[in-house]
């Protein structure tokens, strides 16, 4: 949570104490509930969203990953932008297109019935 909370402060948030971790929590489940309400909303019009749950949820944690790795994290007050390990790129697109993206397409396709 201290690497979120870096996002709004700066690399020294991670030196932080308990304070830089408390602010980290919300912001986290901020961003958690916006992906997840992106994809809500875009099924109320994407009906093979729901049909599809499955390809379309793993092809939404990519495009989370590339948002979050190309446009968001570049402009934090982190200010990283790449270049990226490989190993630690291969394992965020893995991360989000398995452990973000398809719980969120398949909670919503569920939730959607």
């Amino acid at each position: 949570m201290r690497g979120v909370a870096a996002g709004q402060l700066d690399r020294s948030a991670y030196l932080g104490g308990t304070r830089t971790l408390l602010a980290g929590i919300p912001l986290h489940y901020l961003i958690a509930f916006t992906i997840a309400a992106t994809f809500a909303l875009a099924s109320l019009r994407l009906p093979f969203l729901h049909s599809h749950f499955l390809l379309c949820g793993i092809f939404y944690g990519l495009g989370v990953w590339a948002v979050m790795t190309l446009v968001v994290m570049p402009l934090s007050a982190l200010h990283a932008a790449g270049p990226y390990p490989w190993q630690g790129l291969a394992k965020g697109i893995v991360v989000h297109m398995f452990f973000i993206g398809l719980p969120v397409a398949a909670s919503v396709r569920a939730l959607g019935r």
